[in-house]
């Protein structure tokens, strides 16, 4: 198979993280890159502006970078190509939101199988807000449903998959900005690398990516620091009516709940990974004053959407909880902030806070906690989060 020389990447999701976190990477790192999505308008515009900008913001200003090089294809109506690109490109990405890893394995799984055995292995990586991602997208598509069995022995001559762990703040967009994306400065993306070594083949040229052999520390910390952090000023701030995040935070009050929620993880986080508790409080700080940048104005409806996800077993709140009730660790803070979460029903524009809403409607305290947070009567935290739910319940039939 004839390839262009020229190094290729294919994206699947084009939202505000493809477009303004790692497309940029990839564009910086001389990547031509496809978008892949199924927005008709996304599309449109993407191939018919041949370039956007990235808005960097921070306390000490603003800075602009202007992406171009990309093209875009309709995954619902344009397969064909999309494998035939996929065939060809040096890595696949991904950041769609960790319940659609199953809708794009399969023209991924296409995409492998049609490449060269002459080129180097694709490299996957999902970057997602979720532990293991690339895991779980690897299984789709190396299901029976997607891929031939016998195909499996030498799968790694045509594939290498890497989880990765990002972290940036992306707050909502002015409807105006078109294709151009406002974010904050900071960022991380780190990347395991021992499944190349592993595989004996050289690592993607990314510029700005992290390269580490193992990759938990890094992807348990960021969750359980960011994301708990994030999530936890956005719910208290929705119960207490605050309009964004960053109004939660001057609240006093929420404040302390985020910083406790953060304590809570700080004591998993240091044990489990080895962090000293001083570099673990600096890391902590320095997300509180993230979260609570005036310049990335985040609504807390927003923030706070898919509660389901957000409440479920490996997520912020009832991951790490579960981890500290088993070895009898204070996690009343995570408790605290899922409570919120719970309570965070029927808002406008966010169908799993219907659903959620629904769920509790419909089933007894016990079958909500094992069917949205994934837990067991036998595990230490059940007892606790049933009696979230039930205080929830209770509340909630008294309106």
């Amino acid at each position: 198979m004839e390839r262009n020389c020229a190094k290729k990447a294919v994206h699947f999701g084009a939202g505000n993280i493809g477009r303004g976190f790692v497309a940029c990477f990839l564009h910086n790192s001389g990547y031509e890159v496809i978008f892949s999505e199924v927005n008709d308008e996304t599309v449109e515009k993407l191939n018919s502006q041949k370039s956007y900008r990235v808005i960097e913001v921070g306390a000490d200003g603003t800075t602009e970078s202007t992406i171009t090089n990309y093209r875009a294809i309709n995954s619902r109506t344009n397969a064909e190509e999309l494998v035939r690109e996929i065939a060809e490109a040096d890595i696949v990405t991904c950041s769609v939101g960790p319940h659609i890893l199953k809708f794009i394995a399969p023209v991924i799984a296409k995409g492998i199988a049609a490449r060269s055995p002459d080129l180097t292995p694709v490299a996957v990586i999902a970057c997602e807000n979720a532990i293991g991602a690339t895991d779980t997208l690897a299984e789709f598509i190396k299901s029976p449903e997607n891929t031939d069995p016998e195909r499996l022995a030498d799968y790694d001559k045509r594939a290498t998959f890497a989880n990765s762990a990002i972290d940036r703040i992306v707050p909502a967009q002015d409807p105006d900005a078109g294709l151009d994306v406002k974010l904050e400065k900071f960022y991380e993306w780190v990347v395991e690398s021992t499944p190349f070594a592993k595989a004996g083949y050289a690592l993607p040229e990314i510029e700005g990516v992290n390269w580490v052999e193992n990759l938990q520390p890094f992807i348990e910390r960021k969750l359980y620091t960011v994301n708990t952090g994030h999530a936890t000023a956005a719910y208290h701030g929705y119960i207490r009516r605050k309009s964004t995040v960053y109004d939660a935070l001057q609240d006093r009050e929420i404040q302390h709940e985020v910083r406790k929620a953060l304590a809570n993880t700080a004591s998993l986080i240091t044990q489990k990974h080895g962090i000293s508790h001083k570099d673990q409080q600096e890391y902590a700080d320095k997300i509180v004053r993230r979260i609570g940048n005036p310049h990335l104005e985040d609504a807390v409806e927003r923030v706070g959407r898919a509660p389901l996800r957000k409440l479920s077993r490996k997520e912020r709140f009832i991951g790490p909880a579960a981890e500290l009730a088993e070895h009898g660790k204070d996690c009343d803070a995570l408790l605290n902030a899922a409570e919120c979460a719970f309570r965070f029903q029927k808002v406008e524009g966010d169908d799993e806070s219907f659903e959620l809403a629904r769920i509790m409607e419909n089933n007894d305290a016990e079958e909500v906690v094992k069917q949205v947070c994934g837990l067991e009567p036998g595990e230490k935290l059940f007892p606790a989060v049933v009696d979230v739910v039930r205080r929830v319940q209770a509340d909630t039939r008294e309106e």
